[in-house]
């Protein structure tokens, strides 16, 4: 049987009726880890629920959509209440990123930060470094324009204006979502030189759903900085033996570059980060491991989810949800402070779904795969914890489908209004493309 985590949040539901008074800081036994306790066996579902589901069911099948082909698993913190081929891997699309969430947390911590360390291997005189600029990537999956921009300005305040040499690329630099060296150094060295820059840069130049989109941060100069390398792009595979680190790039926290993965759906992200950890194997045994499911239930071949092969049972996402949300609470924090929220903003994948407010979710979709998951606070069942994997073409109608399923669900269980602390965001301070503070000069004066 399907062992799963303890959440303690039993209590917070004994008097939702004021849940005003419920304190700022949830209580110990919200925020420490509960071990791990047996899901009980499946309780009998309320008949109005079971029509539901069946009505849920008949519907997709007016569309043409096998109902043996959907999948649907829904259980509270310790009684599961549905479970339609809930314990057989399926194709899950974006809820892969979940475990890619997961095994990052796991493996680095929430404010893990990946270096970017620029260097030079020469001298400067009047403006020039007399050598290459050399830049050595850590794997940060969200360096962007803006970020090459404020690098730009930070090598001006070291005195160096052009270079008479290379740009080398070494190790994991990627860039605007490029994990290519190559392609992300010339990309660095576009914005380094300011040349046919973007108008609006990063956030309104690239317009798909998928690309993240953060306020750049405030500076306190107006000009454009520059750097003319006079040299090529070069990929290496180790820095020159003698060189001299300038600047300490540090990405933003890991914690907020899953959320904003998570809020976007950003595939390269996604995959940067599986890459790091190890690889799609890797992510598997860490998640399978931590969640403690079954291995057989996750079956991956990436960590973005593109690809029919990338398989979960609904039972395997929903406890990776439930972990993800346990591991985050001992800092206060919980399942909405890295993935989506119903009802805060309509940004990334919430564009366009109707989905009950408070609901936290990550959706999934590919040709042929609508996938939903996540937690709803519901005033008679607590949190309700549901995984919808659907196997259809008709994207737009499964996502309608979903939400009113999950609408209709609420109506019966009833909505909780303030939405529950345990799943509310917290205030963080806010991220930024192109941070002068995540920039660290390591020497004040180079070599001349």
């Amino acid at each position: 049987m399907l062992q799963l985590v303890s959440s303690g949040l039993v209590g917070m539901w004994l008097n939702l009726a004021s849940v005003e008074n419920v304190p700022a800081t949830p209580p110990a036994q919200a925020v420490s880890w509960q071990g791990l306790s047996w899901l009980n066996p499946a309780q009998p579902v309320e008949p109005s629920v079971e029509k539901k589901i069946a009505q849920y069911l008949q519907t997709l099948k007016a569309q043409g959509l096998n109902p043996e082909q959907q999948a649907i698993w829904l259980q509270t913190d310790d009684n599961l209440l549905i479970d339609r081929r809930g314990t057989i891997p399926i194709a899950a699309a974006s809820l892969t990123k979940t475990a890619t969430s997961l095994a990052a947390l796991k493996k680095w911590g929430m404010d893990k930060q990946f270096e970017t360390i620029v260097s030079a291997s020469g001298k400067i005189s009047q403006g020039t470094l007399q050598g290459d600029l050399i830049v050595q990537g850590g794997g940060d999956p969200l360096f962007v324009w803006e970020d090459a921009i404020a690098l730009a300005r930070s090598l001006n305040k070291l005195g160096i204006n052009n270079v008479s040499g290379n740009l080398i690329a070494i190790d994991k630099f990627h860039m605007n979502y490029q994990a290519n060296p190559q392609t992300a150094g010339e990309l660095l060295k576009q914005a380094l030189t300011g040349i046919n820059l973007p108008p609006a840069l990063l956030n309104n130049e690239l317009r798909d759903v998928n690309i993240v989109k953060l306020p750049t941060a405030p500076t306190t100069t107006t000009t454009q900085p520059q750097v003319k390398i006079a040299g090529k792009v070069i990929v290496a595979s180790a820095p020159p033996t003698v060189i001299t680190p300038l600047i300490r790039q540090r990405s933003l926290p890991l914690i907020d570059i899953v959320r904003q993965m998570n809020i976007y759906s950003n595939n390269e992200i996604a995959q940067i980060l599986a890459d790091s950890v190890g690889g799609a194997e890797q992510v598997m045994k860490i998640v399978s491991t931590t969640a403690n499911f079954p291995p057989a239930e996750i079956q991956l071949i990436n960590g973005s989810g593109l690809g029919v092969q990338n398989r979960l049972s609904p039972r395997a996402v929903c406890q990776i949800f439930r972990t993800l949300h346990q591991t985050l609470q001992p800092a206060n924090l919980n399942l909405a402070d890295i993935f989506p929220v119903a009802g805060i903003a309509a940004i990334g994948t919430l564009k366009d779904r109707q989905l009950p407010a408070g609901t936290t979710i990550k959706t999934g979709t590919l040709n042929q795969v609508s996938a939903l998951g996540g937690v709803m606070p519901t005033r008679d069942r607590g949190l309700v914890w549901f995984v919808i994997l659907n196997q259809g073409t008709q994207i737009a109608k499964l996502r309608q489908q979903q939400d009113l399923l999950l609408q209709s669900l609420l109506a019966t269980w009833g909505q909780v209004t303030p939405t529950p602390l345990v799943v509310t965001k917290r205030d963080r301070a806010p991220a930024y493309f192109g941070d002068p503070d995540r920039q660290i000069a390591i020497v004040s004066k180079p070599p001349s």
